[in-house]
């Protein structure tokens, strides 16, 4: 007697660097993936990321605490740590900290948990990576209307940030007091030399500066009446 045989599994292609997909594809793909494996479409190209070392991971924790304590004092805002972004069908980054208006602002949460849309500022760790994240990826997120966009060089220890003026991205400096403050989301206030030297305290200081500052107050409260 001859037995039934069972059904072939469908085995899923695993993601590799230099793959070119469609996101459908590529979403496909990734769910069948371990957990903490991690990938990005960039221009319909796939690029895994390697092993996270000390050189990304503390910058990463600072730049992310940093991010936090202003949310806690901003309500109408949102923080989120490597979270996929679906920008187009070419595009699908995983940025490595991101900050976003929750109501009336240019992103919105799926159905499916997932980013949709250009979050308003954008931040990334960049060791291995600095070539994909001031060059492809800086102009994806350009050309989908990211407000800031923050990369930190770790290898360089430099910071650089940049603001969308006229559809371009333009590098803004420190003014006379060492500090660049954000112009979309007011009272986020950055130590860059202090940053860069691992000074968190100092950092926070400056931060909580600006949270008191008025127009961090108005900024609140403004958003405030966008939620009700």
């Amino acid at each position: 007697m001859v037995l039934p045989q069972p059904p072939h599994s469908i085995v899923v292609p695993p993601l590799e660097s230099g793959d070119r997909l469609t996101r459908a594809e590529f979403e496909r793909r990734y769910q069948a993936t371990p957990e903490k494996f991690k990938a990005e479409l960039i221009e319909g190209v796939v690029y895994v990321a390697s092993p996270v070392k000390v050189f990304h991971g503390t910058p990463h924790a600072a730049l992310v605490g940093w991010l936090t304590v202003y949310w806690a004092a901003t309500p109408g805002v949102s923080v989120a740590d490597n979270s996929t972004l679906r920008l187009d069908m070419d595009n699908e980054p995983q940025p490595d900290a991101l900050l976003r208006f929750e109501t009336g602002g240019t992103s919105r949460i799926s159905e499916d948990g997932y980013i949709e849309g250009a979050p308003e500022l954008v931040a990334e760790i960049a060791t291995s990576s600095a070539a994909i994240d001031l060059g492809a990826k800086k102009t994806v997120y350009r050309r989908n209307g990211v407000q800031e966009y923050l990369v930190w060089q770790t290898f360089e220890n430099r910071f650089s940030w940049f603001r969308l003026q006229a559809e371009a991205f333009v590098l803004v400096e420190p003014d006379a007091e060492g500090i660049i403050r954000s112009t979309v989301f007011p009272g986020l206030w950055l130590a860059v030399d202090a940053l860069l030297a691992g000074r968190m305290m100092a950092v926070l200081n400056v931060l909580q500066a600006g949270i008191a500052d008025p127009a961090h107050q108005g900024f609140v409260q403004a958003l405030a009446g966008r939620s009700a």
